[in-house]
Order: structure tokens, then sequence, then C-alpha cells
């Protein structure tokens, strides 16, 4: 009789484990309606703050009526701006926010292979800590690149980082520098910058430099993506159904600012 118990609790467990994970499951879907079709979305669960505030946004209706406003072919597709609700014709959209950023939640693991969910932000100096947007997200559409592309690609990131160290390290003795100059010291000023370039250099070849993964070179060269972006903004999700819809949305016209000509309304569900 113990026995039978046993083995009913057991089945009970198991029943109620695979409930939570269904219903888990289920809480990480959520469906883009548009006029062009649906495009259904996992999101991240180690993206949790992005994760939490997307849904808090969607169980409030925040996206509903809103429009895709930046679309770019070959890059994605964009929106969430709370100021395109109802916006007229012609107008330029893309600074609407709902008052609040999110802190970046940028993985390394998740990239920005064709169909990924991220989160748009302001860029350069005014954001350092690359912080999201409250609501503004966008879809990859991207492109297909061949090996030799991604490599030529590493090699500029890469240049574009020691191009950075070496100003990191020219700004640390910017003080020494000044001194030389103050001083009109041209020949004391050119050997401490040649002693300074060999040391920054030498550095240099010392840190670690950037290569793609086997992941991200077989995505990006089977279904694309747009591998620039990666390390810059936080990717929380990814399409599960309705690549092609992504597709029909990414080839519309769209007017100088890159907005569809033709308004392209959202409402954003979680799956039922």
């Amino acid at each position: 009789m113990k026995l039978i118990v046993l083995i009913l609790i057991a089945f009970v467990g198991i029943g109620i484990s695979c409930s939570n994970a269904k219903q888990s499951n289920e809480q990480d879907l959520v469906v883009i309606s548009t006029d062009f079709g649906e495009i259904k979305l996992k999101l991240y669960d180690d993206t949790p703050e992005h994760k939490k505030n997307f849904l808090k946004l969607i169980d409030e209706g925040y996206y509903d009526g809103l429009l895709f406003h930046r679309v770019m072919e070959n890059f994605m597709i964009q929106g969430g701006d709370p100021d395109s609700k109802d916006a007229a014709p012609g107008k330029r959209l893309g600074g609407g926010n709902p008052g609040y950023t999110i802190p970046a939640e940028i993985l390394p693991q998740h990239f920005h292979k064709k169909g990924v969910l991220a989160a748009a932000r302001r860029g350069g100096p005014s954001n350092p800590e690359k912080r999201s947007s409250g609501s503004q997200f966008y879809i990859v559409h991207g492109e297909v690149f061949t090996p030799g592309k991604l490599d030529t690609m590493e090699m500029m990131l890469n240049s574009r980082a020691k191009n950075e160290f070496m100003q990191e390290k020219f700004a640390e003795e910017k003080p020494k520098l000044d001194e030389y100059r103050k001083n009109n010291d041209q020949d004391g000023f050119n050997i401490f910058v040649a002693e300074l370039r060999a040391a920054a250099d030498s550095a240099w070849a010392e840190q670690p430099k950037f290569s793609f993964t086997d992941e991200q070179r077989e995505a990006y060269t089977t279904i694309g993506g747009y591998p620039s972006l990666d390390g810059d903004y936080t990717v929380f999700g990814e399409v599960v159904e309705g690549l092609d819809v992504l597709d029909k949305i990414a080839t519309v016209e769209t007017d100088q600012y890159d907005r569809p000509k033709t308004d392209i309304k959202m409402e954003i569900k979680r799956t039922k």
C-alpha cells in the first residue's frame, strides 16, 4: 500500500512539474499582431529586468496601437515609441519613452542573429552604461554574411578597440604632454610620445582580441543578422514563429526618416 501511495505521489509531482514548466513557457511567449500577420517571440529568462518590464507594458496595453516607426531592410524593424500612437503622417518619430530606462543586461550568448528582440537605447557618451529605453525595441532583420566578411569585421572591430585603448593611454598622460607643450619642448614631447606609443602597443598586445564564436559564425553565415551591434545593446528574446512576417515588414516603402509610408500598427499580447 505504501508503495502504491509513493508511486501516486511521484506521478502527481511529475504532473505538477510538467504543468509548471508549461505555464512558465507560456509566460515566456508573446505575440505581436500586425496587418502583415503575427510574430511570436520567446523572452529570455537570463535578462529578467527586460523581460519583466516588457511583460508589464504588454499587460497594461501600452504597445497596442503603436507603430513600427523605423524600418530598415537588412537591418531591423523598431517600435515602442509612445508618441507614435495616432501620429500625424510624415511626423518624425523615435524620441518617446515611458520616462525611465532599464539597466543593461548584455550577455555574450545573446547576439544579433536574424529575429532577435533587443532594446533600443540612446547612444554616445550620454549613456555610458548602455541603459535601455523603457519601451522601445527592435527585431533584427539583418543580412547573410560570408566568412570573409566576418573576418574583415573582426579586424575592423579590433582596430577600433585598439584606437580606443591608445586614446585612453594618452589621456592618462595628458598632464605630462601638456607640460611639454607649455615649455615648448618639442624634442622632449616627440620622445615621450614615441615611448608612450611603444608602451601602449606592448600593453595592447597582451589584451584579449575580439573574435566571433562558432555559434555566431554559423548563424551569421546561414540565417544572417547584424553582428556590429553585438555587445552594445541588450538582446532579450527571439522570434519563434513569423520570420516571414518580419521579412514583409522589413521591405515596406519608407520615407526619409525610415518611417513606413503606410502605418504599421501593432498589438502585443501574451500567448493564451
